[in-house]
């Protein structure tokens, strides 16, 4: 299969899991089914990886400790914006995050274009969803977090995977992550423990969103070279848009699909540059 239809499946397949997730709100705590996919992604990641044959030490267990509780804010902040943002708005704003961090390390004018063009689209979508009531400024506020702490991820992830610990460091910061917000979202779990089909949506949404993505993405990854990597990460936030629509019924309007036009345009620039690295996936 060729690799960019390998990464779309990857992208639908991920937000496919989100929408998912969108659904189990109901039932659920949206935090708490961030949580849940944590601390399920953890245990699918330790089993695979068995990091304990090589276990971390000193400075680098802190690294991935570090990591792992802002990967695990990352997700729970993300959750709890699309119980409150349209699916597709949502991912376009949070890859404010991402931009920044290119914008920041690079020095060209791509780098700088990319960060105008992607407040450019981000105002409108937040415009347009101030305008649907209150309800909305929360899930900005949490976007906004989620973005904050996708630049953590990345910034912080370069130096994790510089560790040469393959998928142990990962693991690792996982299972710190789930541990540390253990005792504030586990609670918020015991539906999950007695419900068979509730259970079974939970992991169905971590293996959507979490195991398959990244499988999917490891192969991408060896085959395509950087520019091509830039233009298919720009088709996410244009994938869960178009995931919002036909699943959960949340068709853009037409100021939100320029803002969604205008991030993924960002995001090409600032990935063409190579100043955003190819990490795991965002949402892992």
């Amino acid at each position: 299969m060729p690799a960019p239809l390998l990464f779309v499946l990857s992208g639908l397949t991920q937000y496919v899991g989100a929408a998912v997730a969108v659904k189990l709100f109901g039932e659920l705590p949206p935090a708490t089914i961030a949580w849940l996919r944590i601390a399920i992604s953890a245990v699918i990641l330790l089993a695979w990886a068995r990091p304990w044959r090589a276990p971390l030490r000193g400075p680098r267990l802190g690294m991935a400790v570090v990591f792992g509780l802002v990967l695990a804010a990352m997700n729970v902040s993300f959750y709890i914006a699309i119980a409150h943002l349209p699916l597709g708005t949502a991912v376009a704003v949070e890859f404010l995050g991402p931009v920044v961090v290119a914008a920041a390390t690079g020095s060209g004018w791509r780098d700088r274009a990319a960060i105008a063009v992607a407040l450019v689209g981000v105002v409108l979508l937040a415009g347009i969803s101030l305008r649907t009531g209150p309800d909305a400024r929360i899930g900005l506020v949490a976007i906004g977090l989620s973005a904050l702490f996708w630049a953590g991820y990345i910034v912080l992830g370069r130096r994790v995977a510089g560790q040469n610990q393959g998928l142990g460091g990962l693991a690792v910061a996982m299972a710190a992550g789930a541990l540390a917000f253990a005792p504030f979202l586990a609670g918020g779990a015991a539906p999950a423990l007695t419900d068979w089909r509730l259970a079974l949506a939970v992991v169905a949404v971590a293996v959507c969103s979490s195991v398959v993505p990244y499988g999917l993405e490891q192969v991408v990854l060896r085959r395509v070279s950087a520019a091509t990597f830039a233009v298919l990460l720009a088709l996410l936030p244009a994938t869960a848009a178009i995931v919002g629509a036909v699943l959960l019924r949340q068709a853009p309007h037409a100021v939100e699909v320029l803002g969604i036009l205008a991030v993924c345009a960002a995001i090409t620039l600032s990935a063409r540059s190579s100043a955003i690295p190819r990490p795991t996936p965002p949402h892992l």
